[in-house]
């Protein structure tokens, strides 16, 4: 098999310092260049429906949640893992966009509710499909028992991380 790019990194590493080991580029170099593929080429995908990456998350964990497609800023904030205030700029834009819109909570009226409009419903109910579909072509150089063992490995690394 010829040595791909991040190979060829931890080989001249070997060569002017062999004092120090550098296998670890092999994974966290590989991750690195695979991750920022990946990124590139899901974003393609949310951009076809005028989305960025942040946008899809907010439509996405709305839709997800099921009847009635509504969550507090603070719930989309603990779902999505960013700050209320990242939530607040991404929800800005879906309002705009008319894909959400923003009440007030029927709990104390001082709150708010972020809920899909219908057209930010045929969004991402649109865009789900197209993003899975890409998921799928993404993976398709693994077949499923590569793919059960990557997903393993990934989440006990993930564990070990705390992430």
């Amino acid at each position: 098999m010829d040595a791909d790019h991040v190979e060829e990194i931890v080989q001249h590493w070997a060569a002017e310092r062999p004092d120090i080991d550098a296998s670890p580029m092999q994974v966290i170099g590989r991750l690195s260049r695979i991750a920022a593929h990946l990124d590139a080429e899901l974003l393609e995908v949310f951009r076809r429906f005028g989305l960025g990456e942040g946008e899809f998350d907010i439509l996405a964990t709305l839709r997800r949640g099921g009847e009635p497609f509504a969550r507090t800023p603070g719930e989309l904030a603990r779902h999505t893992m960013v700050t209320t205030g990242a939530v607040t700029k991404r929800v800005d834009r879906l309002v705009a966009s008319g894909l959400v819109s923003r009440s007030a909570s029927d709990d104390d009226g001082r709150g708010r509710v972020i809920s899909l409009t219908v057209e930010g419903r045929r969004v991402i109910d649109e865009a789900v499909v197209a993003h899975l579909a890409n998921e799928e072509r993404l993976l398709s150089g693994l077949d499923a028992d590569q793919r059960r063992t990557l997903e393993a490995l990934l989440r006990e690394w993930g564990r070990a991380l705390g992430v």
